[in-house]
């Protein structure tokens, strides 16, 4: 298996799909195409433009420059190198099963771009490409499976910042019962720690029984996220009952919710970012109280 059936030019998305994916019209991302090449590099008369999940982290990465101040030019000029650069490298190294490679690659994300650029930009698309392919027949198991170990070992090297204070504002992490896939909250969780938050990190199946527990140990916790990758781990009845849990907010995460009522009032976190946001801003609120007092 190559790097090139894997392809940058393996079509996935039409344009619409990604406007609302991303949360730019379809008029910018056909101009951003057309003049500055962010996004498909081929098109065949007749047909729609298609996005590989590379080409939205090209289209990312120029919102993020954007958003960043930069010139158009400028934000097309570093898209593109990280597009072609980064995403490349990466791909290629896990293809040649060289972990070495590989953790050098997502370790200088890390540290030039942060967490959230990296996952969104980098590790985001890179899985989304493994993953296609492998629901069409091409067997990269082992290759999505190295990097997801390189990812969680680069993660959990993350130091922690030196501006917690002490145990206060803290947030769990866990996976529902019967979920293994915890490579999202390690995400998570390094964000958090970039952000100045606290994060307990309990990892994969943890029981709703063992996050009371916790809740007991740790009474300065403030909110629990709970991850699912497939409907069959969405415990809403453990969910519902943390939610009881008087001054704990408690949120779900991941596909395996999609369609599952919850109820109030627990929340929704749909992207890295936007999760980032919410748990900061609960920890927030929460100090201010405390120092009020």
């Amino acid at each position: 298996m190559t790097t090139d059936e894997l392809g940058e030019d393996l079509p996935l998305y039409p344009v619409g799909v990604v406007a609302d994916r991303v949360g730019v019209p379809t008029a910018t991302l056909r101009s951003w195409n057309r003049r500055y090449g962010i996004g498909p590099a081929h098109h065949d008369p007749g047909r729609h433009r298609l996005y590989t999940e590379a080409d939205i982290a090209a289209v990312r990465r120029m919102l993020q420059m954007l958003e960043e101040g930069a010139s158009a030019r400028s934000a097309a000029q570093a898209a593109r190198s990280f597009h072609h650069t980064d995403s490349s490298a990466l791909l290629s190294a896990v293809f040649a099963l060289d972990g070495a490679t590989a953790g050098l690659v997502v370790e200088q994300s890390l540290r030039e771009r942060g967490v959230i650029a990296t996952w969104d930009s980098l590790l985001r698309p890179a899985f989304g490409a493994l993953s296609a392919l492998q629901g069409e027949g091409g067997d990269c198991l082992d290759v999505e499976h190295l990097l997801s170990r390189i990812t969680t070992r680069a993660l959990q090297r993350i130091p922690a910042p030196s501006t917690w204070s002490g145990p206060a504002n803290r947030t769990i992490l866990a996976c529902c019962d019967g979920e293994a896939h915890t490579l999202a909250l390690e995400a998570l969780s390094a964000a958090l720690g970039q952000s100045g938050c606290a994060p307990v990190m309990l990892g994969a199946s943890v029981p709703a029984t063992a996050i009371s527990t916790a809740l007991a140990r740790l009474p300065a916790v403030r909110s629990v996220v709970l991850w699912s990758q497939r409907p069959s781990t969405a415990d809403v009845v453990g969910v519902r009952t943390l939610a009881a849990v008087a001054g704990v907010a408690v949120m779900v995460a991941g596909p395996g919710w999609d369609g599952v009522t919850v109820g109030r009032p627990v929340g929704r976190l749909a992207t890295l970012s936007a999760a980032v946001e919410r748990l900061s801003a609960i920890a927030q609120v929460d100090a201010s109280i405390t120092h009020r007092s």
